[in-house]
């Protein structure tokens, strides 16, 4: 049963926060929940750099690094979610964003959803912490991603996650794909 999360001053305030109870643990969203990974990628089209969030200590699993993201409202989709909360969280511009994937986590009575996208043509994104929910929010290396401590379900679902983005490049712009219910540990449980 949703269970509403007492409000922070300062943060942003939507219909669908609140926690939803699933087995033995609960996740943030009483309607799901999204997140996008951006990538940016190199002259030769191979991605560098993507856009991750330190999340803040008092947060559920404070501390670690994972997309931007958060609860999705009752009549928005996925990806409207994950582009509204990484404008919110990370100050990125949704124009500034091609949607390349999704990545679902299904756990019955809640989702999460990873939105796989990349810098538009042409666009500069600067990613910064724009409200208290990050310690920092930044483009990171891929080199550098081992050495952070990562959210853990973002970093069971980032292999596949950046195999999604490979597929994006391989097919040239090619329309969104749907990644169904979790196959190999999925995306991100809290948000």
């Amino acid at each position: 049963m949703p269970t509403p999360f007492p409000p922070r001053d300062g943060l942003h305030r939507h219909a669908g926060d609140g926690w939803v109870e699933c087995g033995d643990h609960r996740h943030w969203g009483l309607y799901g929940a999204a997140g996008l990974l951006l990538a940016r990628r190199d002259t030769a089209g191979a991605v560098t750099d993507v856009v991750l969030q330190h999340r803040a200590l008092w947060s559920d699993q404070g501390g670690t690094w994972g997309v931007p993201g958060g609860a999705l409202d009752p009549s928005e989709d996925a990806v409207a979610g994950a582009l509204r909360e990484t404008r919110e969280e990370a100050g990125v511009d949704p124009a500034d964003v091609v949607v390349r994937a999704t990545h679902v986590l299904d756990h019955g009575p809640w989702a999460y959803t990873t939105v796989v996208g990349e810098v538009a043509p042409g666009a500069s994104v600067t990613p910064s912490a724009t409200d208290p929910e990050s310690l920092e929010v930044r483009w990171v290396p891929l080199a550098e991603l081992g050495s952070l401590p990562l959210l853990p379900a973002f970093a069971a679902a980032l292999p596949r996650l950046l195999t999604m983005l490979d597929g994006a490049a391989a097919a040239a712009g090619g329309a969104a794909a749907e990644d169904g219910a979790a196959e190999d540990g999925a995306a991100e449980e809290s948000a």
